[in-house]
C-alpha cells in the first residue's frame, strides 16, 4: 500500500534530524565543534539508519476504500515518528525514537479528511496530525499506549492557494501548503502573507495555524493569529466554517478556539489568510553594546517607539559571538526595515540613532536594496547564515554527545532584565552539577512590544552519554521553574506540545482548564485526535 507524494525536488528531507539530508555537517566538523565544549565524545555518532530500527509490522489496516491514501513503508513511518527537537534527534541518534506510527495518511481533500477521522474513531484509532514535522515540543508524536493502533494524518497533499482576492489583498489556502510552495503560488499576485519562521521551509500553514506561530519580523504583526480571517477545521463532531471577515465584535471568536489547539479539537484543512504586497525598499543595520542592560533599555525605547522595525533581535555577547555577529565581547542589535512602497532608510537611520542614544555604536555600514542601500553589515549577514544553519550545527552536536538546545518565552518589561540574569545563572548551575563541566547560556531577544520582549535561551552543555535525555529534561525543568516564578509563558512561538504541559498546566486559568476539556470533549468525544497534548 502506498500514498506516497514524490516531492519536487531531488533533495531528501532527513528522517532523524532537521531540514535536508545533504545539510548535515560531516564528521570532521561535528568533531571540530564538539572540541568547543569540554566533555564531549571523542568522535560523533553515527548517523542512524532506518534500516537498524525496529519497526514492527503495522497494528492495523485501513479499509479498502482508504487504502489508496496510506502509507506503511518503515522510512515514512520513522519519519513521522516525531518531530525536530534536541531530544528527537538525540532518541533518534540512539536508536529510541519511540512509538512509530503503523499507518502515515495523505488526504487531498476535506471529505478524505472526515473520512479518516471517522474509521479512526470507530477503531479506536489515535490520530496525530501531521503539517512539514518541524516540531520542537513533541507535538507531533504519539505517547502511551491507550489506543491500539496511531495513524500519522499528514496534511501536505493539501497545499495548493485555492482563491486570492486581491482587491482585498487575502487568500484562501489550504492547510498543507509549506512556506515556500505557498510564497511561490502567492508571488505572481505580488503579495506576500509575510510569515516567515525559522522552520518556515519545513513547516505548513496548518502548522502555524495549530500551534499560533510567530514569524520572523520583530514588531507588527507577527503571530499567524494576525493574518487570520477565516478556518475550515474537520473535527470528529462536524466541519467548523467561520464566516471570513475583517473584524467582528459577535461574541467569542469561534476561531481562537482553534488557533493554538495543536490538531487536539480538530484538522484545520484551510483558511482564508490576510496578505499584504511584497517589500521593495529593505535596510540593515547592527549595532554594538558594551553593556547588555543598556541594550535592553535601548530595545525597548525602540518597540515603544512607532517606528516599526521588521527586525529588532538583540543578541548578548555570547550569543553574538556564536553567530559571528561579534567576537569583541559586546551585545549585538540587529536592526532591519522594509517596506512595499516607502523608502525606510530614513526610519533605520532614526532607530540607530535611539539606539546610540542609549550608549549604542554602529557595528557596520548599513545595507539596503530598493534605497540606495551602501555595503552589507558584516554582523547583519553573519547572523543571517547563522540562523539558517544553527538547527543543523545543533544536530551536529548532539552527534557528540553535546546537550544543544533553545528555549523561549516572555515577559513584561519589568521582569525581563532578572529574568534573563536568573535563566542563565539557574541553568547553568545545574549543568555543572550534573556533569562536572561548565555550560554555555546565552540569550537574544527575537520579538519585542511596547510592553514586553521575548527572550530565546540556547544552551551548550556537556552530555552524559546515552542519558542526554534525561539531562536535557532535567535542564529544561530548572529553566520552567524560573519562568514560573517570574509569571513567563512557558512558550511565545514554539507551542505546548507534550513537553511543555506541565509548564502549560500551571499557567492557564482554572476555569479556562474546565472550558478546553468541555470542548474536547465535545469535538472530539472518542478522544482520537493528538492524545496528550494540551488537555487529558
Amino acid at each position: 500500500m502506498s500514498g506516497l507524494m514524490q516531492q519536487p525536488t531531488s533533495r531528501l528531507r532527513s528522517w532523524w534530524g532537521w531540514g535536508w539530508s545533504d545539510a548535515h555537517p560531516g564528521d570532521a566538523e561535528c568533531t571540530a565543534m564538539g572540541a568547543l565544549i569540554p566533555g564531549t565524545l571523542a568522535r560523533p555518532l553515527p548517523v542512524p539508519r532506518v534500516c537498524d530500527l525496529a519497526v514492527p509490522p503495522p497494528a492495523v489496516e485501513p479499509p479498502g476504500s482508504l487504502a489508496h491514501l496510506v502509507d506503511t513503508d518503515p522510512q515514512q513511518r520513522a519519519a513521522h515518528a516525531m518531530g525536530k527537537a534536541y531530544r528527537d534527534v538525540v532518541r533518534a541518534l540512539r536508536g529510541r525514537p519511540g512509538r512509530f506510527p503503523d499507518l502515515v495518511a495523505r488526504p487531498t481533500d476535506e471529505q478524505e479528511v472526515a473520512d479518516l477521522l471517522d474509521w479512526a474513531g470507530d477503531g479506536q484509532i489515535a490520530v496525530i496530525p501531521y503539517g512539514g514535522g518541524s516540531s520542537v515540543t513533541g507535538g507531533v508524536e504519539y505517547r502511551g499506549d491507550a489506543h491500539r493502533a496511531v495513524l500519522s494524518l499528514d496534511l501536505t497533499a493539501m497545499g495548493r492557494v485555492l482563491e486570492v482576492d486581491t482587491a482585498g489583498r487575502s487568500a484562501r489556502i489550504q492547510a498543507g501548503a509549506l512556506g515556500p510552495d505557498l510564497e511561490d503560488q502567492l508571488r505572481p499576485h505580488g503579495l506576500t502573507l509575510r510569515h516567515f519562521p525559522q522552520s518556515f521551509e519545513f513547516s505548513t500553514l496548518g502548522g502555524w495555524l495549530a500551534t499560533r506561530a510567530g514569524g520572523h519580523y520583530a514588531t507588527g504583526r507577527t503571530h499567524i493569529d494576525d493574518h487570520v480571517q477565516s478556518l475550515r477545521v474537520v473535527t470528529p463532531a462536524g466541519t467548523h466554517a467561520s464566516w471570513r471577515l475583517p473584524s467582528s465584535g459577535a461574541g467569542p471568536s469561534p476561531d481562537r478556539l482553534f488557533l493554538g489547539s495543536e490538531g487536539a479539537l480538530g484538522v484545520i484543512t484551510e483558511a482564508w489568510m490576510r496578505l499584504q504586497a511584497r517589500p521593495v525598499h529593505k535596510a540593515s543595520a547592527s549595532v554594538a553594546f558594551t553593556y547588555f542592560p543598556a541594550a535592553l533599555e535601548a530595545v525597548r525605547a525602540l518597540a515603544q517607539s512607532d517606528l516599526s522595525p521588521a527586525n529588532c533581535r538583540l543578541l548578548d555577547a555570547g550569543e553574538a559571538a556564536l553567530s559571528g555577529a561579534s567576537h569583541q565581547g559586546c551585545a549585538v542589535l540587529v536592526l532591519g526595515f522594509e517596506s512595499a512602497d516607502t523608502p525606510v532608510a530614513d526610519r533605520l537611520a532614526q532607530a540607530v540613532d535611539l539606539a546610540r542614544a542609549h550608549g549604542g555604536r554602529s557595528a557596520g555600514p548599513a545595507a539596503g536594496s530598493g534605497a540606495g542601500g551602501g555595503p552589507a553589515d558584516r554582523a547583519v549577514s553573519a547572523w543571517r547564515e547563522a540562523f539558517l544553519r544553527m538547527p543543523y550545527l545543533r544536530d551536529g552536536l548532539a552527534r557528540m554527545g553535546a546537550v544543544a538546545e533553545t528555549f523561549e518565552t516572555a515577559a513584561t518589561w519589568d521582569r525581563v532584565p532578572a529574568l534573563i540574569e536568573e535563566v542563565r545563572r539557574e541553568v547553568g548551575a545545574a549543568a555543572l552539577k550534573a556533569t562536572g563541566y561548565p555550560a554555555t547560556v546565552n540569550c537574544r531577544l527575537t520579538h519585542v512590544y511596547p510592553d514586553g520582549a521575548a527572550p530565546y535561551f540556547t544552551v551548550l552543555a556537556a552530555g552524559r552519554a546515552g542519558d542526554e535525555v534525561a539531562l536535557w529534561d532535567d535542564l529544561k525543568a530548572v529553566a520552567s521553574e524560573v519562568l514560573h516564578r517570574h509569571r513567563a509563558t512557558i512558550t511565545h512561538h514554539h507551542a505546548v506540545g507534550r513537553d511543555h504541559r506541565p509548564g502549560y498546566d500551571r499557567q492557564r486559568p482554572d476555569p479556562f482548564a474546565l472550558a478546553l476539556s468541555a470542548a474536547k470533549g465535545a469535538l472530539d468525544p472518542r478522544g482520537i485526535l493528538n492524545p496528550g497534548v494540551l488537555v487529558g
